[in-house]
């Protein structure tokens, strides 16, 4: 278990918003009675940087931001298991520059739709529960990783329909999988964190020869030998309940829990010795109310800024690149009073959205 290193106090943000971007609700949708889940903006490909989509219920819904705080409905698929209750979604794209959209949920099957032909591409089966999350190799967008109830991760090509990897076994999470995220550069690395109170990072670099093969794989995806990652290279305890959120910050992990506050972090590995290392805390982010499990916070596509909403509708929008942290704003409306369970921030993040527990979606443009 990696230790806290000595010395430096993180520092703290403050909850006095500085005010350097004001911005208003522009809209309001009610998608239905049902909670949603996720909702995420395309940053896969530029020509669809304005489209963003939701689950909620058996339902996913593709829209496009436009102007005047216009969100148009551009898709929609209704799953046929009325039971399925989708968590999660991610943007990908097939190797031709198709785009994917990657759902899952309670029933743990994968869907992977076809945007452009509105059908559905591959159902991935092999996860025993459900799933928490799924994210997309920015860097190869036709890999991508999900996250599981069942305390695995899963790394499938999307293009092939192949179950890669499983991150799973002796040293892996011990309760349900919450996040997981691909670093940016790195290509081999990725985090976890889960209900073991634990962030993990893993890597694929001894099994990237593996990872190649899915591309080339031509017999059928059941065939393909996949392998189990048993170890993760560096294992952190930064927060003392649930984790339920990370996202890489370069080579800083940005990590969230039910403790009201996102953490900025280093995590400091020594390649000789896997899973050991220190952990150096450097800022903290404090979202009051926030201590209900199941909110994820999102950042603009340069990541110099976070949102992330709370249990009472409020959203609170951190600069990430400064010192100690600022509150660029904070966003509350009068009748946004429901949990939101996951914010969306456009590409220059003028425009944040968030997906809330009673069938809302709320669109906030920032003021010229």
């Amino acid at each position: 278990m990696a230790k806290t290193a000595l010395g430096c106090e993180p520092s703290v943000g403050s909850l006095v918003p500085t005010k350097k971007r004001e911005y208003r609700v522009t809209n309001r949708i009610q998608e239905g009675k049902r909670p949603i889940y996720a909702i995420v903006f395309n940053f896969v490909d530029a020509r669809y940087y304005s489209v963003f989509a939701t689950v909620g219920g058996n339902r996913i819904t593709i829209y496009q931001c436009l102007d005047g705080g216009v969100a148009a409905v551009l898709q929609a698929y209704v799953d046929e298991d009325k039971e399925e209750s989708f968590y999660t979604l991610s943007w990908a794209c097939n190797l031709d520059g198709t785009p994917f959209l990657v759902a899952g949920g309670i029933n743990g099957i994968i869907r992977v739709i076809d945007c452009g032909s509105e059908k559905i591409h591959r159902s991935f089966v092999g996860h025993g529960d459900s799933i928490n999350e799924i994210r997309t190799q920015a860097l190869k967008p036709s890999l991508v990783i999900s996250a599981s109830k069942d305390e695995s991760i899963r790394l499938w090509n999307v293009h092939t329909g192949i179950c890669v990897l499983i991150f799973a076994g002796a040293g892996g999470h011990r309760n349900e999988v919450l996040s997981v995220d691909f670093h940016p550069s790195d290509i081999y690395r990725i985090a976890s964190c889960g209900m073991d109170n634990t962030v993990k990072i893993w890597s694929m670099k001894e099994f990237w020869p593996h990872v190649e093969k899915s591309f080339t794989w031509t017999d059928l995806p059941s065939k393909f030998p996949t392998k189990h990652v048993q170890f993760p290279v560096f294992l952190a305890q930064v927060h003392s309940n649930y984790v339920d959120c990370n996202r890489w910050l370069g080579d800083f992990v940005l990590s969230k829990s039910v403790d009201n506050e996102i953490i900025l972090w280093e995590p400091k590995i020594k390649d000789q010795s896997p899973g050991e290392g220190t952990v150096d805390i450097l800022q903290k982010y404090p979202v009051p109310e926030c201590d209900i499990w199941f909110i994820k916070f999102s950042c603009d596509f340069h990541y110099n800024a976070a949102a992330i909403g709370n249990r009472e509708g409020k959203i609170f929008v951190w600069e990430l690149q400064s010192s100690p942290p600022v509150l660029i704003a904070r966003l509350s409306h009068i009748h946004c009073k429901s949990p939101i369970r996951q914010t969306a921030m456009s590409f220059d993040g003028s425009t944040i959205l968030a997906c809330c527990e009673d069938g809302t979606i709320w669109r906030w443009d920032v003021v010229s």
